[in-house]
């Protein structure tokens, strides 16, 4: 198979969702680690192609969503100052902080920009050099490397005016952190295939030996879950836990070398807070040594009071796997895409937009 639309063919998820139902006959419960899987799996009802003995739930795989409050709240801080453009991708807009937002600071005057890549950024520097532009650096693996050249690019060319708050995530602390929290009796992972082609499949192995469950990583369309979730449910069938790619058009085991490098010169590892699983140890990523003139923190006064987010919101619990959208009171009644109480129903990839979008009949 050569194309994205083989993927689709709806012969060959019927055919899978067979052979899942035949070869499932103990109840397994997975979970997806990408928001992008999420969405997908939303979007094309695989839930209903399912057996009742295999459960999915979705976890931290949402950016935007795991993007603690009190990293909002120094990005509107940091929008309230003088003289400063805040760069940011679309997602992060309208995630609601303890008092404010970037959409509403954007519109009391702000300068915030939307952007499409660190390198827009870098661009929105060179034109407006009288600011000083600021780009929020939100993501995952994914994107880090990305961030990180853009930084690079900075530091060589000797611009003053930009610099990175950066706020971004690794996967695998995230994993082992589920794990030994609250039990979510999971059975095994689908693993991100963005992630994944930079991290390469090592990062899960550990995961893997110390847990005793399975990973595979996924693509992205309907076929692409459905293959993985049967290699899921052999695999536990069979009493194996292995880490395996379903994704091989585009996931190797040594992921991206060149991308890892540029990711690792630039940041360093940081004890990192996330929305629902608290501070997890080296979970996330800072400008080390040699980047700290382009580290928006140390340039700025970005000091926040302890955040505060709605009581009735579970977002959090979302995001841990702990309960499903309808499971919470605001959803779809109070809280919706176009006056979001937390940010798994604002991003594109949060668990609580594609229920309230695909799920709610």
């Amino acid at each position: 198979m050569k194309h994205a639309d083989e993927f689709r063919d709806p012969q060959l998820t019927r055919n899978l969702a067979r052979a899942i139902t035949a070869a499932s006959r103990k109840p397994v419960r997975f979970m997806e680690l990408c928001g992008t899987h999420t969405m997908a799996i939303a979007r094309h009802g695989l839930l209903e192609m399912l057996p009742p003995t295999v459960e999915l739930v979705s976890g931290p795989g949402c950016p935007v969503c795991v993007t603690a409050t009190e990293e909002i709240d120094r990005a509107v801080k940091l929008a309230r100052q003088p003289g400063v453009v805040v760069a940011t991708f679309g997602d992060l807009l309208r995630v609601p902080g303890s008092q404010s937002s970037l959409a509403r600071e954007r519109a009391a005057g702000a300068k915030v920009e939307i952007v499409y890549s660190p390198l827009d950024a870098l661009e929105l520097a060179k034109r407006q050099t009288a600011s000083q532009v600021v780009f929020l650096g939100i993501g995952f693996e994914t994107t880090a490397p990305t961030v990180a050249a853009a930084m690079a690019m900075a530091k060589n060319q000797g611009l003053l005016n930009f610099s990175v708050l950066a706020a971004h995530k690794l996967l695998p602390p995230a994993m082992e952190a589920l794990l030994t929290g609250p039990s979510l009796g999971l059975h095994g992972f689908i693993c991100p295939g963005h992630v994944t082609t930079v991290i390469g499949t090592a990062a899960y192995e550990e995961v893997v030996a110390r847990h005793g469950l399975p990973c595979v990583v996924a693509g992205f369309e309907p076929a692409d879950i459905l293959a993985t979730l049967l290699m899921l449910v052999k695999q536990a069938e069979a009493g194996q836990a292995r880490v395996e790619i379903q994704y091989r058009r585009a996931v190797s085991p040594q992921g991206n070398p060149q991308a890892r490098e540029m990711m690792n010169q630039v940041f360093q590892p940081v004890d990192a807070a996330w929305r629902g699983l608290g501070v997890i140890p080296q979970s996330g990523l800072e400008p080390g040594p040699d980047y700290r003139e382009l580290d928006a923190r140390r340039r700025f006064d970005l000091e926040v009071p302890p955040a505060h987010d709605p009581p009735a919101c579970r977002c959090g619990d979302v995001l841990r796997g702990l309960c499903r959208p309808p499971d919470c009171k605001l959803f779809a009644a109070v809280c919706t895409p176009t006056q979001p109480v937390g940010p798994c129903m604002v991003s594109q990839e949060g668990t609580c937009a594609a229920w309230f979008k695909y799920r709610r009949a």
